[in-house]
């Protein structure tokens, strides 16, 4: 409460609140690792700028190599959660990652119904690690509910051959354009397609990431390979381009803005545990190193104590 102005002084306006961020409601598993999941959302999120609605729809058992195990939440919970925060929240974008069981993927897809002109980036990760009896009836019901309200679907281009062309025989990998004409007949506008392999030049490896439509790709960027294993990546690019449309950018600028996001948080990555190395989403608040400190540090430091290179080789600065 504001204290009453002395008695004399001139009456001023209040304050104009400040405008708010685009808000992003996110359905995902909560990750203790922090390497994928809500957490990763709401880092990447912040980072671009937006505001994270995290609704909780799985508990995961896992660490930074593996997922062991997880709990889906009652879809009534994952509900409650949702409608809540919509009845007090303008939302401006959706962002769907892995939603613990077909119900709960029945549950999600009923709220985004409500909400056709809300974009949702849908995510869909590598659910291998998921017994048969859970992983096959939750797929198709991301395939029946999910992609007809989705209008990018994002993943890893195995993934996504398998999960949307599953019959594929041909000795050729199946295009971007391929996989949005099998995902544009469920429903959804675009694919973007990452991971996609490139023939080597030399001893280097490239990548390619592709968004399309049943038309035709649209845009893409090429990036060359790690040579390490990272966690989270998916995540982190769906999030990013989840933020910038919901802020309103034009989606093939998003998605050039979202994949050198991704870049670089993959080149910024660091290795918290044993496992697989996370992105850093806040690559660009790390301080900048002294001008010959850290040569100064190496050539001081035992062998022993050097910090291991992380992403391209770049060695991780202390925040």
């Amino acid at each position: 409460m504001n204290p009453e102005a002395p008695a004399g002084d001139s009456p001023t306006e209040a304050p104009q609140d400040a405008p708010a961020p685009a808000c992003v409601m996110c359905f995902n598993a909560a990750d203790a690792s922090g390497a994928g999941g809500l957490a990763c959302d709401v880092a990447t999120l912040a980072a671009m700028g937006a505001h994270a609605l995290p609704i909780t729809t799985s508990v995961l058992m896992r660490d930074s190599a593996e997922i062991f195990d997880q709990h889906a939440l009652d879809p009534d919970v994952l509900v409650e959660q949702a409608r809540t925060v919509l009845e007090d929240i303008t939302v401006s974008g959706w962002k769907v990652g892995f939603l613990g069981s077909a119900e709960g993927v029945s549950a999600v897809a009923e709220i985004l119904s409500d909400y056709p002109e809300i974009p949702a980036v849908a995510y869909l990760p590598n659910l291998g690690w998921l017994e048969d009896d859970v992983a096959q009836p939750y797929l198709e019901a991301f395939r029946e509910l999910i992609l007809p309200a989705t209008e990018v679907l994002v993943g890893n281009h195995k993934t996504l051959t398998d999960f949307l062309l599953p019959d594929w025989d041909n000795e050729r990998p199946a295009s971007a354009r391929e996989l949005a004409v099998a995902a544009g007949e469920r429903g959804t506008r675009y694919v973007l397609v990452t991971g996609i392999m490139l023939a080597a030049k030399g001893t280097e490896q490239y990548i390619d990431n592709v968004l399309a439509s049943p038309q035709g790709a649209l845009t893409g960027e090429k990036f060359e390979m790690f040579e390490t294993s990272f966690v989270g990546a998916g995540d982190t690019l769906s999030a990013a381009l989840a933020a910038l449309l919901a802020a309103g950018s034009e989606l093939q600028a998003a998605v050039g803005e979202a994949l050198a996001f991704m870049d670089q948080s993959l080149d910024a990555g660091f290795r918290p545990g044993m496992g697989g190395v996370l992105p850093d989403r806040f690559f660009w608040a790390l301080p900048p190193a002294e001008e010959g400190a850290e040569e100064g540090a190496e050539a001081e430091a035992p062998a022993a104590e050097t910090p291991e290179p992380k992403g391209k080789g770049a060695q991780r600065r202390v925040h």
